[in-house]
């Protein structure tokens, strides 16, 4: 129903933050509420979770980790809490291996997650996570270097910590931006 929310950050509490858009205080349910700043302007992507008592909006960073919750929730036997418990270790690119991999034990350091659950999230998801995915909008010229340090073993947070250095620098060739990204990861 709400792809995200922008909105000033109001109020952190221990599992959820209050964004404040268009004069209305929206509680959002997040893995890692501290990983918000008080009093900034931010987008919270967002999922809202309605059953016949509750309904809970739940907060992400970024698209990725709410494409893994949602894919998580659909595996029969993970609710959201479980599924929020995982995204809150801030590495799905870890978990995303870890289930491509099939490594089970993994999986079963989250909370609520035991061998069985951990097994039939292996079984459900494997094969269906590409969690990669760009921005139609993204410059090609961007998303093709995203890929070729991708293909050189770079993770999805060192990438997205050069996003600004790729877009700042776009307008070089393709081999001095390279260079350029390679000297900032040493």
């Amino acid at each position: 129903m709400y792809n995200y929310i922008k909105g000033i950050v109001t109020i952190i509490r221990g599992e959820y933050i209050v964004v404040e858009a268009g004069g209305v205080g929206y509680t959002i349910r997040t893995g890692n509420p501290f990983g918000f700043e008080l009093g900034i302007e931010t987008q919270v992507f967002t999922y809202l979770h309605v059953r016949e008592d509750i309904q809970e909006l739940y907060g992400f960073k970024t698209m990725e980790e709410r494409d893994l919750f949602l894919k998580l929730i659909s595996v029969k036997g993970i609710g959201p809490k479980s599924a929020m418990a995982i995204i809150a270790s801030g590495a799905i690119d870890k978990v995303v291996t870890a289930i491509k991999a099939g490594d089970s034990r993994y999986l079963q350091k989250f909370p609520g997650i035991g061998p069985k659950a951990s097994q039939q999230i292996i079984l459900d998801l494997h094969g269906k996570l590409d969690l990669n995915q760009t921005n139609a909008q993204e410059n090609p010229k961007a998303k093709d270097l995203k890929d070729a340090l991708r293909s050189m073993g770079y993770s999805t947070a060192e990438i997205k910590a050069l996003t600004p250095t790729i877009e700042a620098n776009i307008d070089l060739p393709v081999n001095e931006l390279i260079r350029v990204l390679l000297k900032k990861m040493i």
